[in-house]
């Protein structure tokens, strides 16, 4: 439904609630609207709205709902599942505009932000406060935290602080009908009845749309210490975090893992000098915050030196600075390099039992030579929390459409009792893997859900179920 297609008192409306100013129409729709970070491609929208306010959202909502209009909410567009691309004829509605922080609160470990806030902006402010705020991902500097709260974003200290679900203690939700939920609880106990906030939080914009956070908050960091550890076997990685939890007493901050496919193609990619020798197995990084960090070295050294008397690692270069500190996550962060010369590419985000994932990882790489013979192929990931990334590619010349190496991976996934999606949602990308992580009794509950609180299906149509 283009704006052509618009009743033109809709339009006058739309523009009268949002501000005629925060109002785009059909070519004046900025291209950055039309996609996000996936391969996804979404239809044709309407308009464009930029809402500076939770009555303003009510109010775009309601006018939509009454005249069967689609609305996808976006956040800063960096999802990789597709799912913020325009639905056919929608109003998409950027919170943007919503990026205020409210309030810090530092006696109770709060803060207080609208959806539109960036997530790097949330990060900087905890720290000018003497505070930490323990969500963290490569997109840091242009996803916005509604975006983050309404996929469940996970990141590199999940194994320690757990996804963005364990950082939120309220929010703001407006429904489909323009109904306004506020639920904006500040307490770390509140068991008045079901906490609904947690339908919402990882919904992919389908059920509501999130306009305001409360936000956990903890003591803040002040540096880490880091080691780029090389192992023999995937066993050793296991046997490796649970002697560093261990010993650090449960302080082990991220614990990423990189298998040696996935290590030389970075190396190769930035020309880094490898810390540790390029011919392991696989690699790990394990990172420790800390508020004194030198207070915590001896510690973190001790537990690698034991490591090493039990001959569980191979080698170690431990960061002796921050800018080491920041050479080593660059290796860890540097699949964007990869990526650009190796597309188009299929990328995996998928999560199986710890103990699995060596078996997992071995499958599949099997089942890819066999079927896809010189298919290149990278495994890394956040293996502390169970996550795997996988990209393969380039992928023209073995499967164009990508619908066969998908099935490759996604039923050895199923086998292992494993989620399609770890981190990155469903959007439009995975929707038809799904039922391989949901039972179609549960799809059934999800959709009873949505046709409970959405029942004209105007929020993020087309996505997840």
């Amino acid at each position: 439904m283009l704006k052509n297609q618009l009743n033109k008192e809709f339009c006058r409306e739309l523009q009268n609630v949002a501000g005629t100013e925060n109002v785009k129409f059909n070519g004046d729709i900025p291209q950055s609207a039309l996609h996000d970070w996936s391969t996804e491609e979404g239809g044709t929208p309407a308009a464009w709205v930029t809402p500076r306010s939770t009555d303003a959202v009510s109010a775009i909502l309601k006018l939509c709902n009454s005249h069967d209009v689609p609305v996808v909410p976006q956040g800063g567009l960096s999802g990789l599942a597709g799912g913020a691309v325009p639905s056919e004829g929608a109003v998409l509605l950027s919170m943007a505009g919503m990026d205020q922080i409210e309030e810090i609160d530092p006696s109770s470990g709060l803060m207080v932000v609208g959806a539109g806030c960036i997530l790097q902006r949330i990060q900087e402010a905890a720290q000018d406060a003497d505070l930490y705020f323990a969500l963290d991902l490569g997109a840091r500097g242009s996803c916005q935290i509604g975006g983050n709260i309404a996929t469940n974003a996970g990141g590199n200290r999940v194994i320690r602080y757990g996804m963005t679900r364990e950082l939120v203690l309220g929010l703001e939700v407006v429904l489909a009908d323009g109904t306004i939920l506020p639920m904006m609880n500040r307490m770390p106990k509140n068991n008045a009845a079901l906490d609904l906030k947690h339908m919402f939080i990882g919904s992919e914009g389908t059920l509501g749309v999130i306009t305001k956070a409360i936000l956990r908050l903890h003591p803040r960091m002040n540096g880490a210490n880091t080691a780029l550890v090389a192992l023999p076997d995937f066993e050793s990685s296991i046997r490796l975090l649970s002697h560093a939890q261990s010993t650090l007493s449960g302080r082990v901050t991220a614990f990423e893992l990189m298998w040696n496919d996935y290590y030389t193609a970075v190396l190769e990619e930035t020309g880094q000098k490898p810390p540790v020798a390029a011919d392991y197995p696989i690699y790990a990084l394990i990172d420790m915050q800390g508020a004194t960090p030198e207070s915590d070295a001896d510690a973190f050294q001790t537990m690698l030196e034991a490591a090493f008397e039990s001959e569980i690692i191979a080698d170690a270069a431990l960061a002796q600075s921050e800018r080491e500190v920041e050479t080593f996550w660059s290796l860890r962060d540097g699949i964007s390099e990869i990526l650009s010369t190796r597309a188009p590419s299929i990328s995996f985000d998928v999560s199986v039992p710890l103990a699995k994932i060596g078996d997992c990882v071995d499958e599949i790489r099997a089942a890819l030579s066999a079927n896809f013979p010189g298919l290149p192929a990278i495994f890394f990931g956040h293996a502390g929390d169970s996550n795997i990334h996988l990209v393969t590619g380039p992928t023209t010349e073995f499967d164009p459409s990508g619908e066969h190496i998908e099935k490759t991976v996604y039923e050895i996934i199923r086998t292992y009792g494993g989620s399609v999606s770890a981190e990155h949602g469903i959007g439009l990308h995975k929707k038809p893997w799904l039922s391989y992580s949901r039972t179609e009794s549960e799809l059934a509950t999800l959709r009873l859900l949505k046709q409970s609180l959405d029942p004209r299906g105007i929020l993020n149509p087309g996505k997840v179920f």
